[in-house]
């Protein structure tokens, strides 16, 4: 099998395991009705989205880093300050990885999931499973990031 398979055979895989842990309501509401795929230039556009929010995140540029968040999220945590404390509690796997490659997109019942693999400093493998919402304008924020966990370590 090859190495281009195997990434997406694994993106598939934690796509749908993403999938199970969505509640109806949040599945409809991040959905694009109707689409099955992506053309190369929106995944491109996400892929620079997701990586100006994580250096926005590692800069601790509060500001920046919620400005690439969908309005459900903004409203949710209501201040830059307060998405960036949530990041650094929950999700500092993000910020603390020595490696990050974006693994193979997938619209899976209309909902728009970017994978990244992260590999911590220790060797364990992470892979972020962001969903992306398009907004009225065009633009990509990001909806929810979900941290899957690995069996395998890096070398």
């Amino acid at each position: 099998m090859t190495r281009a398979r195997i990434r997406s055979s694994l993106a598939a895989a934690l796509v749908g395991a993403f999938l199970v842990l969505l509640s109806p309501a949040a599945a409809t509401a991040q959905a694009i009705p109707g689409a099955t795929a992506l053309h190369s230039t929106e995944w491109k556009a996400i892929e620079a989205v997701i990586d100006e929010q994580l250096a926005a995140m590692k800069a601790g540029d509060g500001a920046k880093a919620f400005a690439h968040a969908a309005p459900a999220i903004r409203r949710q945590f209501g201040t830059p300050e307060n998405f960036l404390a949530m990041v650094r509690a929950a999700y500092g796997a993000l910020l603390a990885a020595r490696y990050r490659e974006f693994l193979e997109g997938a619209v899976v019942e209309g909902n728009v999931i970017q994978p990244l693999r992260l590999i911590a400093p220790d060797n364990t493998v992470l892979v972020a499973l962001y969903t992306m919402q398009r907004q009225p304008d065009g633009r990509w924020r990001i909806a929810g990031c979900l941290l899957a966990p690995s069996t395998v370590k890096a070398a």
